[in-house]
């Protein structure tokens, strides 16, 4: 196992080897982006978004950084996508904006998303459906789909052949031996490709950490049963809005007591009315109603359905814990979060389940009822594919460090050699050549973040100040000021924000302001903005000083 360091630029590809860069996804949950190179062309699998945390406020995504290859799109023969979920997806429609005719290959279920969301963008996609067995060629790149199990239906590991090597891409999977669509992770294909030779195996790492095998799907029928028949109220099932197999379940059981259904928010809406035109969400005659008609029920045959799992601010869960939205939660209700906890999230959920509680819900959730399992192969099941695969060369992907380092130590264990199973991070470049796999370089990767209708306009820097705004407060000085003499006319004006102060509070600000003025007198300033920069730092200084606050100071100076 050798652990990337190397920030140096990569040297020429060879012309028979395979480059791999990871745009997103090594290191952090989501954002998932691989890039290959072979013979002059690129082919791209998943282009998806993360989620923002506590500390990037404004941020609606996070995309990948493609800036790298942006000055090559049309070099690019497709894009591929393993499967639905928005952490692999959620970035086609940006990538798009800047070539639109790229190919996204991607199963039935994944593209239908996918086009959902398009119209949104005023996108028409070109797409190619596969399926599990299906053989595509693009470019130099000679593609196989497997079927792999995962916690959304149709969705695809990827075998990629080329001159340079045979590559197996596992996206998102887990071995459940009775999942809910029947559909099991193809393990006959993986072995037949191990027997093939497979030289470079990308493995997904979200759950290496976690000893034995995920549980199945099949065993959260009871917990979820016992919230239908022990609620009295009203039950609210907050989910991914892509997750189907969990919805699915939900609509069994609230079928079984008696309950309708109302889906609440735009994706939960878009999407399950999207799985079930194609079949992959069974709904009884009658059993989805408009929520509009939950007002004419009683709440013990209420069920609504709705997204903030992951305690996103403007969703619907999140403000129906602050008590903001037009379905109040009360007393004798059961909220039931039906997803799993991703990391950096953890003090947002608590919050709204805490908001929840206050307003006498009773809150279920992973950590006290069997409500959710993951989506990921555990250990036990990692150990299982490398066994059968056999690969030459190994590169985890998908998950924070502390996961591809366990996933690495897995395959080693399994009998990789150490020096063939690289830890890579976003930007790392992986050459595959002559049957070897190591990293050679790394391209520069930033966050690039999506502010409503700006992407990529949000800097670190305006973040630090949003940061800044939002724990330490501003304060706007207007001062009045005697360009011949540099001195203040009048007393200046202070308008402060999030800034505990009464109408003496700044008194002793304005000393410090006139100090500063002679100061520029003396040295003959008479530049606008340096005196604004000036009585900015004096009134930073003084608010440190004084009240231990960094507020953001907004200097503005008018010529007496």
């Amino acid at each position: 196992m050798t652990m990337a360091r190397t920030s140096a630029p990569p040297p020429p590809l060879a012309p028979d080897a395979l480059r791999v860069t990871a745009l997103g996804g090594l290191g952090e949950i989501g954002r998932n982006m691989t890039v290959f190179e072979h013979e002059g062309k690129l082919l791209i699998v998943d282009c998806g978004v993360l989620f923002p945390e506590e500390h990037q406020p404004g941020v609606d995504v996070i995309l990948p950084d493609w800036s790298c290859i942006r000055g090559r799109l049309s070099d690019v023969v497709a894009v591929v996508l393993t499967h639905g979920h928005e952490d692999h997806i959620g970035g086609v429609p940006y990538l798009l904006r800047e070539r639109p005719d790229i190919p996204v290959v991607g199963s039935r279920l994944t593209l239908a998303l996918l086009a959902a969301k398009l119209v949104e963008h005023r996108i028409k996609p070109v797409t190619v459906e596969v399926a599990e067995g299906r053989r595509l060629v693009r470019g130099p790149f000679d593609l196989e789909f497997l079927a792999v199990n995962h916690s959304i239906p149709d969705s695809l590991a990827i075998a990629i052949r080329t001159s340079a090597g045979l590559v197996l891409h596992t996206g998102d999977f887990k071995m459940d031996q009775f999942p809910l669509d029947g559909r099991i992770t193809d393990l006959r294909g993986f072995a037949r490709l191990g027997e093939e030779g497979v030289d470079l195996f990308l493995v997904d790492s979200t759950n290496a950490d976690v000893p034995g095998f995920t549980t199945s799907e099949r065993d959260l029928a009871p917990a979820i049963d016992e919230v239908f028949r022990t609620t009295p109220r009203r039950v609210i099932v907050s989910s991914f809005a892509s997750h189907v197999h969990r919805i699915q379940q939900v609509l069994d059981a609230a079928h079984a007591h008696g309950r309708k259904v109302a889906f609440v928010g735009r994706s939960m809406v878009r999407n399950m009315a999207v799985a079930t035109e194609l079949g992959y969400l069974k709904v009884p005659d009658g059993l989805v109603v408009d929520i509009k008609r939950m007002d004419r029920l009683k709440p013990q045959q209420v069920t609504l359905v709705c997204t903030g799992s992951q305690g996103e601010p403007m969703a619907a869960l999140s403000r129906m814990a602050g008590g903001d939205h037009s379905i109040q939660v009360e007393e004798g209700d059961t909220v039931l979060l039906a997803s799993s906890l991703i990391p950096g999230n953890e003090n947002a959920i608590y919050r709204v389940i805490n908001g929840l509680i206050d307003r006498g819900a009773n809150v279920v959730h992973k950590g006290n009822a069997k409500v959710h399992v993951s989506g990921h192969a555990s250990a036990g099941e990692l150990v299982y594919c490398y066994n059968i695969v056999q690969p030459a060369n190994v590169l985890p992907v998908h998950g924070e460090a502390r996961h591809l380092r366990a996933n690495a130590e897995l395959a080693i264990k399994t009998g990789v050699h150490r020096d063939r199973v690289p830890i890579a991070a976003n930007g790392h470049v992986v050459d595959l050549h002559e049957g070897r796999a190591q990293v050679t370089g790394k391209v520069e990767i930033h966050n690039v973040y999506v502010d409503g209708q700006t992407v990529g306009g949000v800097t670190e820097a305006s973040l630090a100040e949003r940061r800044t705004l939002g724990e330490e407060g501003v304060i706007a000085v207007v001062a009045i000021v005697d360009l011949d003499t540099r001195r203040l006319a009048d007393p200046p004006d202070f308008i402060a924000h999030g800034f505990e102060h009464d109408a003496s509070t700044f008194a002793p600000a304005v000393p410090a302001i006139e100090k500063a003025l002679a100061g520029a007198n003396e040295r003959g300033v008479t530049d606008f903005e340096e005196l604004e920069r000036l009585i900015a730092r004096e009134v930073q200084y003084w608010a440190h000083r004084t009240h231990r606050r960094r507020p953001v100071v907004i200097p503005v100076v008018i010529e007496a």
